[in-house]
């Protein structure tokens, strides 16, 4: 196989990855990184092409990773069709939530500016699938997480296998992507003017939306044209006890939850050790809109909305078209009400 003077093909792992970071484009085929290292593609040239062709494989190490970390400007990264990361996930599953393994993250990438990442296909995710972390100006697409080896997250074998995760990004849109995992299907904690369009979210606990660091902030987030199947929870929006920041401007439009087992919407202030119970903590939800929400729950017990917010936390909400049906609280061993509804909208609460 021939190349140009500006193409880099890795033959093995064994090329020495700083040569690599010198071409205009780099071709990962078919490799196999060693145990307990990582594939590091940083700090690469602006304008960067990174093209990822069958099969990568990867070490079996127990250490917090990543697998894969780029990062650089102006990068154009994607996967040819049937190209995979095989992160060979049952090795580290076993114990589920209560193992005391350390787990590698899959893919980081940290402070990709202007760039766009597209086609990647990840299977059996040892822990988090993919991140993009301080990331700024970057169109991802065509996104596939697929643990279905796993099972649905009820089955308690793939703790803590985030799909996409975005972190401090700004002017971030994900589209056409795919999650089947065990926990958050999407999830954010901070970061502002991002689009999530034609997300299908599996088996996992749903959509999340969650400031749990101190002083993060989500601001100018819409997540539509999607849908959340049998999944623990349809949509969160959750903040931790005692977290400081807000959120602002986040809506939800044109949603399917189907097959919902615990909550199809639950937004709370009191995620923490003791949650569900304890109060909630007084934190800015400022502009919520939800709109165009359907829903069903399935299972012996299951809320299609609960709301636990300190009295002052919600203000500016829109409540529009939503209607989640099938919700039977009997599993919960406590009465499930809600505090924190907006005074001028009537959302009904718990199974109602």
């Amino acid at each position: 196989m021939r190349f140009s003077a500006d193409e880099h093909y890795f033959p093995s792992f064994a090329a020495p990855e700083v040569d690599a970071k010198k071409f205009q484009k780099i071709v990962i085929r078919d490799l196999q990184v060693p145990s307990g290292v990582t594939l590091d593609l940083t700090n690469l040239k602006d304008g960067t092409t990174v093209e990822f062709a069958g099969k990568l494989t990867f070490g079996y190490h127990e250490w917090r990773g990543p697998l894969v970390k780029i990062s650089g400007k102006k990068l154009n990264i994607y996967g040819t069709d049937h190209a995979r990361f095989d992160g060979e996930g049952h090795r580290y599953w076993k114990g589920g939530r209560n193992t005391k393994l350390v787990k590698p993250r899959f893919l980081e990438a940290i402070k990709v500016d202007d760039s766009r990442i597209s086609n990647l296909y990840f299977k059996n995710s040892p822990a988090m699938a993919f991140l993009c972390n301080w990331c700024h100006n970057v169109a991802i697409s065509k996104i596939t997480v697929d643990n279905k080896d796993a099972g649905d997250g009820r089955a308690g074998r793939a703790f803590n296998t985030d799909g996409i995760s975005l972190g401090y990004a700004t002017n971030i849109t994900v589209r056409d992507s795919y999650v089947f995992n065990q926990d958050d299907c999407f999830v954010t904690g901070g970061g502002s003017d991002m689009t999530i369009d034609n997300l299908t979210c599996e088996g996992g606990n749903g959509i999340s939306v969650g400031s749990l660091g101190r002083g993060a902030d989500v601001v100018r987030l819409t997540i539509k044209n999607s849908k959340v199947i049998n999944s623990l929870t349809g949509l969160n929006i959750k903040t931790e006890t005692n977290a400081v920041g807000l959120h602002r401007d986040v809506t939800f439009e044109n949603i399917e939850l189907r097959d919902i087992h615990q909550y199809g919407i639950s937004i709370h202030g009191n995620e923490g050790p003791t949650y569900p119970l304890g109060d909630p903590t007084y934190f800015i939800i400022d502009r919520l809109t939800m709109k165009n929400i359907r829903g069903t729950m399935k299972g012996p017990g299951a809320a299609n909305v609960w709301i636990w917010l300190h009295p002052n936390s919600a203000t500016n909400w829109k409540w529009e078209n939503v209607h989640v049906t099938g919700g039977k609280s009997a599993m919960f061993k406590y009465v499930l009400t809600c505090k924190g509804i907006p005074a001028n909208l009537k959302i009904p609460c718990a199974e109602k």
